[in-house]
């Protein structure tokens, strides 16, 4: 898991990069970002990680996975929209210890 959250940051690092300029301003207060998300899309966090520079990123999803959407806070509490989209799966998690 925390191999995929890596590659997720490192995929995340380069995009906003080379985000363009009218995207960047989908930021805003991590609280106003979250109430915007629950009051049109009905979206919730499902899962977090916690990036090396101590940033968050979140991924939220409506109750039946009908939209999605990625978000990065910072630590100064300023959240951007990354990426969203339709058709979310959650996938089982894999164990990372053997059952005895």
């Amino acid at each position: 898991m925390l191999k995929y959250i890596t590659l997720a940051v490192i995929a995340f690092t380069g995009f906003v990069a080379t985000v363009p300029a009218y995207a960047q301003n989908q930021c805003d207060k991590r609280a106003s970002i979250l109430e915007m998300l629950s009051s049109r899309y009905s979206e919730k966090t499902q899962a977090i990680g916690v990036t090396n520079k101590g940033g968050l990123i979140e991924v939220l999803t409506n109750k039946d996975g009908g939209t999605w959407t990625i978000i990065v806070t910072t630590p100064h509490g300023i959240s951007c929209l990354v990426a969203a989209g339709e058709g979310w799966r959650q996938l089982e998690k894999a164990e990372l210890e053997p059952k005895a």
